[in-house]
């Protein structure tokens, strides 16, 4: 596998888009503020027209607090600028992506920043390059009960069938428009509907642009990432922080609304060195509560150091 990098296009912010190959397929990712300490690898979450821009508002606050860590933004395979082939993508997928990622453009042992129910792509790619992770945080984890047993992979493909198909193609343009965009993301993950701004819109809008992006959007809703990360998650070694928002939304496997303080505690019992905190937002903290989300994790970073 032939690795490169070349510049796109050239940000606002001065960095520009660089791309590697991987599998025959070009990825796209940034690199900010190369500085010193332990560089940061973020993972951004899969819905309707996310990429790595979700992480934008949280690497301004990053460098304008005066932290000098490297941060690779990486678009995972189907968004942003990478391809978006049709597939169907399960966690794995992307992991062995980013464990790509790490051995050809990183090169060094990283801080794993994983965003919502992108926690799965984060405990796959420490398994498959412990060496290579330094640390990891996740932020708004999804309920415990949904990554610790196994759901039938049969419902996964009927569910991948049914949205891979023209049915499928006419909700995704439903779901790209700016008043399904606002509502879903007032209903499912602001704490505050004010927090649900332009900005957050036209990032949506945009990345929704391509209607091939609906192949990962589709694989994220078709649960492949629904499986038992119990055993995984013991084996993870490397020192852990989980982040919630004190008005987090969540629904157990078995349909019930569980308590926050409840996830946490699953958590840190799953996990062989972690620690937890609680903060203002719910369930896009590196968006919706920046300063906040900046505060909580650098002191876990600066112990890595």
């Amino acid at each position: 596998m032939q690795q490169f990098a070349m510049d796109a296009t050239r940000h606002p912010d001065g960095t520009a888009t660089q791309f590697y190959t991987w599998n025959g397929y070009r990825c796209a990712y940034d690199v900010l503020n190369e500085g010193q300490g332990v560089p940061l690898v973020l993972i951004h979450p899969i819905g309707v027209g996310l990429s790595r821009g979700f992480w934008q508002r949280f690497n301004q606050a990053w460098i304008e607090s005066g932290h000098r860590n490297p941060i690779y933004n990486p678009d995972l395979l189907g968004c942003g600028e990478s391809d978006m082939p049709r597939v169907a993508y399960h966690p794995i997928d992307w992991a062995k992506q980013l464990q790509f990622f790490l051995q050809t453009v990183v090169k060094t042992p990283c801080v794993v920043v994983a965003q919502g129910a992108l926690f799965p792509v984060a405990v796959d790619l420490v398994t498959l390059q412990p060496d290579l992770v330094k640390g990891l945080i996740l932020s708004g984890p999804p309920a415990w009960t949904l990554v610790a047993r196994n759901t039938s992979d049969l419902q996964h493909r009927i569910a991948w069938n049914l949205f891979d198909s023209p049915l499928g193609s006419a909700f995704y343009r439903y779901a790209r428009r700016s008043q399904f965009l606002k509502q879903f993301s007032v209903s499912q993950l602001f704490a505050r509907e004010t927090q649900v701004d332009s900005n957050w819109l036209n990032i949506l809008q945009a990345g929704a642009s391509n209607l091939d992006s609906r192949h990962a959007v589709f694989s994220f809703l078709s649960s492949f990432w629904r499986q038992d990360y119990t055993a995984r998650v013991a084996q993870a070694h490397q020192p852990t922080l989980i982040v919630l928002g004190n008005q987090a939304t969540s629904i157990s496997q078995e349909g019930k609304p569980e308590s926050l303080d409840q996830r946490l505690e699953e958590y840190l019992e799953a996990f062989p060195n972690a620690q937890g905190v609680k903060i203002e937002g719910r369930n896009v903290l590196p968006y919706e509560s920046t300063g906040a989300f900046v505060t909580a994790i650098a002191p876990f970073i600066q112990a890595l150091q």
